[in-house]
Formats: C-alpha cells, structure tokens, sequence
C-alpha cells in the first residue's frame, strides 16, 4: 500500500525529515575538501581518438537512440558540479555549472567558457547555495534562426526561468520570462525542457513547503506549461494558471515519447522515488502520498518506483525504446523499457557505480547516451570529475 504522511509531525521528526535521505535530495557523502579545478582553468580531457563534429540532426539522432549502453568513454572533464546539457546543432553541447554561476560549452576536444555580459562571466542574478544555483537548459525550438537560450536560476530571492541570446559563445541580453518560483536550500526543481507542442516545461520542488504542492496557485511543487514569452499558453488545465500538474515533491527530469505523453522522474522523501507518466491537470500526491498506488483513485500512481537508496532521480531522457533515468544517490543508469502497447518494462541498472552519482542524461549529437556525473558536491570525486561521458547504445 502507498506510504501516507501524517498531517502532524514531533518538531524533531519534522526537521529530520525536510533534510530528507542523508542531507536533501542530493543526498550522498558530505562534499570533498578538494574540489575538483574549475573548468575554465582546466585542460580538456577528451575521449581519444576525438571523433569529427556531428552533422546529425537532433531528431536523427533520437531516431538512433535504441538499443543497450555501452562502455562510457570521457567526452570532458574537470566540471565543477554540473547540472543542466543541451546539445547543440554543430554537435557540442552546452553545460550549467551550478555553484560557479557559469556556462561552459564542451565536446571532444573542446571545453570553452561561454560569456556573459558581466565582466567575471558569470550568469547575472545567480546566487548559488544549498542544492540551488545555476540549474537546468534548455534551447528554443527556433535555435537555429533565433538563437535563444533558457536558464532556470535561483536568485536571492527566487527560482526564475531566464531567456538568453547566444552568439560567438556569449550570452546576453537577459530576459525573466517566469519569475517567482519558491527557493530554499533544497528541493529547487531545476530542470527546464520544450515539449513537442512547442511550449516550456518547468519542473519546480516545493522548496520544503509540502502544502504549496497541493495549492495549484503556487508555483512550488508543479510541473509548469508556459508559452516561450513565459505567458498563460491555450490548452492549460486551469484557466489562466500555469500549472499543468501538481503534486509534486521535487520532479528534476522529464521527457515526452513517441506517443507525446510527458514522463516525469520524482525525487522522494525517505521512501520511494518515482517515474510518472504525467496527466494535464493530474495530481500527483505528494505530501498526501509517496510511492505505488493512488490513494483510492485521488492520485495519479507512478508507473515505476524504486527506494531512495537506489534512485534519487534526477534527469531522464526518453529514447524510442526505453526511458533512462540518471541516479544520484543510487548511482546507477537505469534504463525502463517501454513497451509498444504504452506500458513499461522492468527497470534494468547499468554503470552501476561505476562513474559515482549521475545528474543528467541527454541523447548525444549521434544518437549515443550523453551524461553527467555529480561528485564534486557530494560523493567520493575521482581525479577528472566531474565529468560528461559519451555511453554507446549498441
């Protein structure tokens, strides 16, 4: 039966539990006193031999992206706390480093910073602590011709979506186009994605105020439907909200498949962690409840779960043949087959610890899997990390 919270908690208990599995959602081995050097001083790291840039058009390479992972092999390293990647046309891809405030774009043989219109380079307005920072990416449709690029950032007052213009690797032009998501020291959200019907997803926590996930008045605790000018698109669940479902404790990943369903990765509490497939206007339970079933047909029940030891999600990718979930805590690749008739398979674990705690999973500019690992704020950082690791998919 699904784990039901007590609407009351013992003072104690109730702070215990808002650090969550071991210190937030990121949770893991307290951080490193020797970090690993910052990317605009390090010396690029590629996989070897370096293969030539990718012609391979984003949807090509989607198309491609089937079968099993492979042996990863080092696409860079020496990142400081990666979160967000988003490929780009010429076959590299651009990287958020969420406590130095900065954007990095890299691939084989490259790992150059990208500018900004502040004399240091940072991102302006970010103010990096606890689990938030510079957080999720995100490209226009248009990006080709326009050139736009999205950022999630957490400010001192707020998490907020930021639309930049990108040219010769400098960003500028700032533009907020949704403000005033709630912030704390953990549970940010964070990650940004289009969906196929061209609008922004915005995957937000509740920033340790469990009601805010069920008020669909906050912007705490949702995945949020904007147009790309951050307006009230057609089509929303509720009129003139941008909420598009909610509870929600701290979604961090999501994708859509073949079919068009939005499929979303869950972080837990103490117990489970989740992959949804995501209904407009759905709810998604949280704090009511957390993991399998759906409170006698009240909530939206999650179609895998897994315990927080071995998940604690953060980004996924859905490829046609499966959804991959990268896995902080659990460090692991978890791939979920999905079927054709629209269910999903038994998860399988691939890079099993092998490359520490793993952030974000995007497909890669040839159709291969492109993933970040996340040691350097928490874990056991080996010498290189962090790193973005190209995996095949054979």
């Amino acid at each position: 039966m699904r784990s039901r919270r007590q609407a009351l908690l013992p003072a104690a208990l109730a702070a215990a539990l808002l650090t969550g599995c071991a210190g937030g959602d990121d949770a893991g081995a307290p951080p490193s006193s020797a970090p690993a050097p910052s990317p605009a001083a390090s010396s690029p790291a590629p996989a070897d031999p370096a293969p030539a840039p990718s012609t391979t058009s984003p949807v090509d390479a989607l198309a491609a992206a089937t079968g099993l992972p492979g042996e990863p092999t080092d696409v860079a390293t020496g990142l400081d706390v990666p979160w967000g990647l988003a490929v780009l046309p010429d076959g590299t891809a651009l990287v958020t480093l969420r406590d130095e405030a900065r954007v990095v774009r890299v691939g084989p043989g490259v790992l150059t910073a990208v500018g900004t219109e502040e004399p240091d380079g940072k991102v302006p307005g970010v103010v990096p602590g606890g689990e938030g920072g510079l957080l999720g990416i995100a490209l226009s449709p248009g990006f080709a011709t326009d050139g736009f690029v999205y950022l999630y950032q957490t400010t001192r007052g707020d998490n907020r979506v930021v639309r930049y213009s990108l040219a010769a690797d400098r960003l500028t032009g700032a533009t907020p186009v949704l403000t005033g998501i709630p912030k704390n020291s953990t549970h940010n959200g964070g990650r940004i994605a289009f969906g196929p019907d061209g609008m922004l997803y915005v995957g937000t926590g509740d920033a340790q105020d469990r009601a805010a996930a069920q008020d669909v008045n906050s912007l705490g605790g949702k995945i949020l439907r904007v147009a790309p000018d951050g307006s009230v698109p057609a089509g929303n669940p509720f009129p003139g909200s941008r909420t598009w479902s909610y509870g929600h404790r701290n979604p961090q990943g999501f994708g859509w498949d073949a079919g068009g369903r939005l499929i979303a990765a869950e972080f837990g509490q103490d117990t489970w962690d989740e992959l949804n497939v995501v209904r407009a206007g759905g709810n998604h339970g949280w704090p009511e409840v957390e993991g399998p079933g759906d409170g006698g047909g009240r909530f939206v029940a999650p179609v895998q779960t897994w315990t927080t030891d071995q998940a604690s999600p953060s980004g996924i990718v859905v490829t046609p043949d499966a959804v991959y979930v990268a896995a902080l805590r659990g460090q692991k690749l978890w791939r979920v087959p999905l079927n054709p008739d629209g269910s999903t398979g038994s998860p399988d674990a691939y890079l099993d610890g092998t490359l520490g705690r793993l952030r974000t999973v995007e497909v890669g500019p040839d159709g291969s899997l492109w993933v970040l690992t996340s040691n350097t704020f928490r874990g056991q950082p080996r010498a290189g990390d962090d790193r973005l690791v190209r995996v095949p998919l054979l």
